[in-house]
């Protein structure tokens, strides 16, 4: 969300790194495609989000440690230090305890977000459900249900509050709404 958020701030394309498709099975094919991202990163300007980020940024010396993610690693550490491109780099990880501690060291700023408190959940839920006729009278249950999920889950819920309310055949999100869709993004969360 915060990647997203930064692209439409700066008015630049979001581009979302994809694993799946830079992870190779042969040595050094990986690093390979990470330079191809980082070439475009050199001239394109725009907001890149390497998301889950511990996957290529696990500590080298880890109990984990993988030889071929170790090289991915020192070469990513090689090409964000070597970047001067116009783009802004952006990674995320739910995990911060596995990342390698060099790269906290090349990333500008680390921003930690904890849960939202009511209000930020209330703030949320509200911009997420702005298009449709929100009737909650009483934000004590709902709020409570909120409690432990992340912003992006608060988010979550609320989008899946909305489709139900289309696929119901209304504009309209309740109470009853937003408490089912928070129990069920708890419920996945656990």
């Amino acid at each position: 969300m915060t990647a997203a958020a930064l692209a439409g701030e700066l008015k630049l394309p979001l581009f979302t790194v994809l694993y799946d498709g830079m992870i190779g099975k042969l040595m050094g094919e990986t690093a390979s495609r990470m330079r191809l991202v980082f070439d475009a990163i050199a001239v394109q300007r725009g907001v890149y989000f390497f998301d889950e980020f511990d996957a290529i940024g696990a500590q080298r010396a880890g109990p984990n440690d993988v030889g071929e993610i170790r090289r991915v690693l020192n070469s990513f550490l090689q090409f964000i230090e070597n970047d001067n491109g116009p783009g802004l780099i952006v990674a995320a990880t739910n995990h911060p305890e596995l990342l390698d501690k060099a790269l906290f060291r090349r990333f500008d700023d680390v921003i930690t977000y904890g849960p939202p408190d009511p209000e930020i959940a209330r703030a949320i839920l509200q911009a997420r459900l702005a298009t449709f006729r929100l009737s909650v009278t009483d934000w004590k249950p709902v709020l409570e249900a909120a409690v432990g999920l992340s912003q992006a889950e608060v988010a979550r819920a609320a989008d899946e509050a909305a489709k139900a309310a289309i696929l119901s055949g209304t504009e309209e999100v309740g109470t009853h709404g937003l408490l089912t869709a928070l129990s069920e993004r708890k419920e996945a969360v656990v």
